[in-house]
């Protein structure tokens, strides 16, 4: 088994920004793919952005240019969100494709950010 943690959401005024963190920890995993996914109330949950085990990234329309996903570990992922709008409220959810002894598709918990004034 494998856990996501993720931290940092939070309440943010429109254009400002925030940063997300998502951990992984178990035993015998490889990360493939980790990503970031949001869902909105009466929405479908929405790839935000996403970055491969070579760094490649890639980011949903609505968020280019303004969020950056990054790897700061094996184990460890970052979403930064700059000129954040009333729109990017949302769960947001990390999210892990893992090979190896532990392999499958892996969901944090989610963390709340809501773009307010």
């Amino acid at each position: 088994q494998v856990q996501l943690v993720e931290s940092g959401g939070g309440l943010v005024q429109p254009g400002g920004s925030l940063r997300l963190s998502c951990v992984a920890s178990g035993r015998g995993f490889r990360l493939n793919f980790m990503g970031w996914y949001r869902q909105a109330p009466g929405k479908e949950r929405e790839l935000v952005a996403g970055i491969s085990g070579s760094s490649t990234t890639a980011y949903g329309d609505s968020v280019k240019g303004r969020f950056t996903i990054s790897r700061a570990s094996q184990n460890t992922v970052y979403l930064r969100m700059n000129s954040l709008k009333p729109e990017d409220t949302a769960v947001y959810y990390c999210n892990a494709e893992v090979s190896g002894l532990s392999r499958g598709v892996y969901w944090g918990q989610g963390t709340q950010v809501t773009v307010s004034s």
